[in-house]
């Protein structure tokens, strides 16, 4: 029996994040070049797309790229680049009626890249399914530390008091705060960190680690982990005894 029969369908998370890891590696082990485990990678990115929207989840979250990778061998991040250029399918979104969101300092990517991610956003605006969001030059400290300015700004400028400075507000000045924190971080490729992604986020999320490399995560690997999820207990720090 496959882990999609073993699911409950009225438990589906309402938001999945992951953090797709261990392109690099698939690809070395196989004799290839980096690139080429982020080329397979890309295809994985379709084929978890279309198997989130057609269960019922609401937001799926991929950590894309991180402002910490503009640090890796520029030829890696031109490849990069130009993937996420090339591997943006518009005709997939619309007809899995999925909108296209993006998280993190755009400003930093190029002109191209750009405007190919601002046109999709355009043309998917109007569709009612999942929302497909991408953390492209993201950061935890960096989304953060941009909520602090702002916020400080605001306090400056008196049009807010520092008794004024709640949770619900620093969650208006997030990159997320378009939707609702995810309910379930999954974590590819045997790392068990977080990697600077959606801290403030996952205070709460339930978190899934496991060693298959994205390349090779597929939608048996995704019925799986919202298995493992649905067999927990949700307590947001209350007791067992609470929740009955």
């Amino acid at each position: 029996m496959s882990y999609k029969e073993l699911i409950d369908q009225k438990k589906i998370p309402q938001h999945i994040a992951i953090i797709m890891d261990g392109n690099g590696r698939w690809a070395k082990q196989r004799g290839h070049e980096r690139n080429y485990g982020h080329q397979q990678g890309a295809q994985t990115v379709h084929a978890i797309t279309e198997a989130a929207a057609r269960i019922g989840v609401k937001y799926l979250t991929l950590y894309t790229f991180s402002t910490e990778n503009w640090n890796r061998p520029s030829e890696e991040v031109n490849a990069l680049m130009g993937l996420l250029f090339d591997s943006i399918e518009e005709e997939t979104f619309m007809k899995n009626n999925i909108r296209f969101q993006i998280i993190g300092d755009a400003e930093k990517l190029p002109v191209n890249v750009r405007k190919r991610l601002s046109e999709c956003m355009d043309h998917t605006a109007g569709n009612s399914g999942m929302c497909l969001v991408l953390a492209l030059s993201y950061s935890s400290r960096w989304e953060i530390t941009e909520a602090v300015k702002q916020i400080s700004q605001r306090v400056k400028d008196e049009e807010i008091a520092p008794e004024e400075i709640t949770d619900e507000l620093v969650d208006s000045f997030l990159t997320t705060k378009f939707m609702p924190n995810p309910d379930l971080l999954i974590r590819t490729g045997g790392e068990i960190r977080l990697s600077n992604y959606l801290l403030w986020q996952v205070a709460y999320s339930e978190l899934y680690f496991c060693d298959t490399f994205w390349p090779d995560f597929n939608e048996e690997e995704l019925m799986k982990a919202i298995y493992d999820y649905q067999s927990r207990e949700r307590r947001f720090g209350k007791t067992s005894e609470q929740l009955r």
